[in-house]
């Protein structure tokens, strides 16, 4: 079993014991369900009620709004412990916790943390609708407009590759309601699904975290009140760029599971198979394969947990959080990969685990800003620091 001592000891008591409930609940409840989650590319629905139940999707969230009232880091925890079982059930808490909770902290008016906030504690999943087919990296090039009209935004136009589209009941949804004004222009709006004009679309068949919901959104003349702004009009550009430099750190918590959760199975195989008269694990090019797959880890790991502490600790993070999702997004590509190998012919089948790992790692270098983006990030970052 991996060892995981020297990065314990970056954590509490309080935070030990969360990890293990939550560890404890991805290997009982969540485990028996992957394979087939994969397989239908669908999530189970009683699994996200049990996440509700558990309190795991309001982690950060005053008790006040019927959250935990816990910390960033508990969040990336969580994300941790659910992406060593499963990287699909570990996006969708992700999102909701790390996204669209911490925007509705902190943009949102106290009318809408008391509307919304308890019923993401309980019941409702978040999405957050940036992506458009023509802004990717381009963050800022959307083409969803949005219109006042007396009391309400009319919006029109489409979003795609949003995570959690068929399970949540609300959205942040970034609009531009002046073109001329470029990035100036983008506001933020609180998009419930039931809203008229609004729908969600197609879901993508993908290679990896299947089970997780990536969908198309699509606004014909939807009706969005006034009082679902986010924030101030026109500054729904300043929410995402801060909004995603945290939502990076989960997702480095997503690959560092991902690649513990394949570490872990890897390490179990080659120390029950047997070729040659003897165990796999006895050779010594096996032994240093796994001692380079479990230095990888760890060194992801510490970063994702810096970063996390940064953030909790209210200091500048923005570059550890980079740092941190392109390691361990390229470190859980690495192990995922090596893991494959190391299981031989069996890890190209989906008899065992190894080949999952690997297909949910490679979404890491995409979502959330892409390898090359975190790459400058970094660079800008240490060149404006050293001019």
């Amino acid at each position: 079993m991996e060892n995981s001592r020297p990065a314990l000891t970056m954590l509490s008591e309080e935070e030990i014991a969360f990890q293990e409930a939550v560890r404890d609940f991805a290997e009982n409840e969540i485990k028996p369900h992957v394979q087939h989650m994969d397989e239908k590319a669908q999530m189970n629905p009683e699994l996200i009620k049990k996440l509700f139940e558990m309190g795991l999707m309001g982690i950060e969230t005053p008790e006040k709004y019927g959250g935990a009232g816990a910390t960033f880091t508990m969040a990336c925890l969580a994300v941790e412990e659910l992406a060593k079982v499963d990287g699909s059930v570990s996006v969708l808490l992700d999102v909701q916790n790390t996204l669209v909770t911490n925007a509705i902290l902190k943009w949102g008016t106290e009318a809408q943390k008391e509307k919304y906030l308890p019923q993401m504690a309980k019941e409702w999943v978040g999405a957050y609708a940036l992506s458009e087919s023509s802004s990717g990296s381009d963050a800022f090039a959307l083409k969803l407009r949005a219109e006042q009209k007396g009391d309400k935004f009319i919006l029109n136009g489409s979003k795609l590759w949003i995570t959690n589209g068929n399970e949540a009941g609300i959205f942040i949804v970034f609009a531009n309601i002046d073109v001329d004004k470029g990035y100036k222009g983008i506001t933020a709006f609180l998009v419930e699904k039931t809203f008229p004009g609004f729908k969600v679309g197609k879901k993508e068949d993908k290679l990896g975290i299947r089970a997780s919901s990536t969908c198309e959104l699509l606004f014909e003349n939807c009706e969005v009140p006034a009082g679902n702004v986010l924030g101030e009009v026109g500054k729904g550009y300043k929410i995402a760029i801060e909004t995603l430099n945290e939502g990076r750190i989960g997702i480095g918590a997503q690959m560092v599971g991902i690649a513990a959760g394949a570490y872990k199975a890897a390490l179990q195989y080659v120390q029950s198979r047997e070729q040659f008269g003897k165990s796999l694990a006895h050779f010594q090019g096996v032994q240093f394969q796994l001692a380079e797959m479990r230095t990888d880890l760890e060194a992801a790991r510490l970063m994702v947990y810096n970063a996390a502490r940064l953030k909790d600790a209210g200091k500048d993070f923005i570059e550890s959080a980079a740092m941190a999702k392109l390691y361990s997004s390229q470190a859980a590509e690495r192990i995922t990969s090596r893991a494959v190998d190391l299981f031989g012919g069996n890890g190209f089948t989906k008899e065992y685990p190894a080949e999952k790992f690997w297909r949910d790692a490679k979404i890491g270098q995409i979502y959330e800003g892409t390898s090359n983006m975190q790459l400058q990030t970094i660079a800008k970052m240490e060149l404006d620091a050293k001019g």
